[in-house]
């Protein structure tokens, strides 16, 4: 029985939100020609206004915080929306 890819698994999954390098490289072999990339986590005031990293940043919490879903599951814990919101620091 094959394995599936490690960015659909635990392994490839960072605990903190997103995905992790062993995540995105298993990303990127299975999808060529793809640009993914891990999280831009410095906070707002260290990035340069304008630059690549601000604006994927900024790019990135517009798409996702319009995304359907709770912030929260019904144990009160926060879903990976949040956590990925959250270390992008949107």
């Amino acid at each position: 029985m094959a394995k599936t890819a490690a960015w659909t698994r635990k392994e490839g999954k960072d605990p903190k939100g997103g995905l992790n390098q062993k995540g995105v490289d298993s990303y990127r072999k299975e999808n060529p020609g793809s640009k993914l990339q891990t999280a831009v986590t410095k906070k707002p005031s260290e990035l340069k206004a304008g630059s690549k990293d601000a604006k994927r940043r900024k790019s990135f919490c517009a798409r996702m915080s319009g995304m359907p879903g709770a912030l929260k599951d019904e144990k009160g814990r926060p879903t990976r929306k949040k956590l990925a919101l959250d270390k992008w620091n949107c």
